[in-house]
């Protein structure tokens, strides 16, 4: 008992104290943001599912942090089939929630909520990834380094797509392996090539698509759908009034003309969050939400360019990705530039699943800033050479 105390002590001053404050400041801001938005309909539960959340999230923070990244990346195999199995346990236990298309929560039997799985494999995609592109570190250009690295992206990808149709989610497995490649030192003339490849299957990919998705793309480009808001841009709509409604300093907590009122802003809580930012605290109050996240982000990339270990630099350029990916597309979903994917505001959004995994991810991040270089050399070490 005392060398588990001795070392949880140790866990803590060696973690990264700097981003785990600059997260609970994000999720304490976003749970005042998601008390106001679900006052119209009972905040109570919400509020105890997010603080629920933010706890057990700090708790795997540092359970995460603890583990060295190299015994983490050494088990690949059995990441990925952990990431295979719970998204196949959507087949015959996946439910879709009112409101939505996507087949993406699990209601098992013996859990008193729902989980999203696709959350949980964000967290062991970015080993996955950087354990393979170490692997190939003095020519990450290779073509067996990036079909590698197409294998377990288009894995992942394939089977969410395939089992729950959630587009949002999938992107963001995309841009994680856009920005660990990149970061990675993969020539650009793959990205090119990549390009040119998506172009040209463009037609394929469109024709598997659900007709709402085609919809949710085509209103951006084209002002003539929907111009009165009442089918495909509805969503849309709704949200620019209420982030136009609100001014430089909005119109004030539990006050929100739209906010206040069940169903008049969709998804207040969720993935029109920002939306209801802006209606409640204005410019400022968005403002600020967008600095709190980019002060997260900016915190994974300086820890990941102080470490001089390629596999512990592109875990914390990859946890980054994902973060900005999302802050980018929840944004621009709401000010109308970008489709309805459906995507949550990091450490802002309500959502258990999302909450935890965000902190289990940035855990990842801490553990790179607690052990910068590898540390193989404590866990195994050389015989003593003895002369003949």
């Amino acid at each position: 008992m005392r060398r588990l105390i001795d070392y949880t002590k140790k866990t803590i001053r060696q973690a990264d104290l700097i981003l785990l404050v600059l997260c609970l400041a994000a999720t304490a801001f976003g749970t005042l943001v998601i008390a106001s938005a679900t006052n119209a309909q009972g905040n109570t539960r919400f509020l105890a599912v997010q603080i629920v959340a933010a706890l057990l999230g700090v708790g795997m923070f540092f359970v995460v942090s603890a583990v060295d990244i190299d015994f983490i990346t050494e088990h690949r195999n059995w990441l990925v089939a952990i990431n295979c199995f719970m998204l196949l346990l959507l087949i015959p236990f996946g439910v879709t929630p009112a409101g939505s298309d996507n087949r993406s929560w699990l209601e098992l039997p013996f859990m008193p909520v729902q989980i999203q799985p696709a959350e949980i494999c964000k967290i062991f995609f970015v080993p996955i990834l950087a354990s393979v592109m170490a692997t190939y570190q003095n020519n990450p250009s290779r073509p067996k380094a990036v079909m590698h690295l197409l294998f377990h992206t288009g894995l992942i990808v394939g089977l969410n797509m395939v089992i729950s149709k959630d587009l949002g989610v999938s992107l963001i497995f995309v841009s994680v392996f856009l920005g660990m490649a990149f970061a990675g030192g993969v020539s650009l003339l793959w990205f090119a090539a990549t390009a040119g490849g998506i172009a040209a299957l463009a037609p394929i990919i469109w024709s598997f698509l659900e007709d709402y998705q085609k919809r949710r793309i085509m209103i951006v480009f084209d002002s003539s759908i929907d111009p009165n808001g009442i089918n495909e841009r509805y969503h849309t709509v709704r949200s620019l009034k209420s982030l136009m409604g609100g001014g430089m300093t909005g119109q004030g907590l539990f006050n929100g003309t739209r906010t206040q009122i069940q169903g008049a802003l969709p998804a207040q809580h969720t993935d029109y969050i920002f939306s209801a930012i802006g209606e409640e605290l204005g410019f400022i109050g968005c403002l600020v939400t967008v600095l709190l996240i980019a002060a997260i982000i900016a915190r994974c990339i300086w820890v990941g360019t102080r470490s001089n270990d390629y596999k512990r630099r592109l875990i914390c350029f990859g946890v980054a990705a994902a973060l900005m990916f999302q802050l980018c597309i929840n944004v621009g979903m709401c000010i109308g530039i970008v489709p309805v994917i459906g995507l949550t505001l990091p450490f802002i959004s309500y959502g258990g699943s999302s909450l935890i995994s965000l902190y289990a991810m940035v855990g990842l991040v801490a553990g790179v800033f607690a052990r910068p270089s590898p540390t193989s050399q404590e866990r195994y070490i050389r015989p003593p050479y003895k002369r003949l």
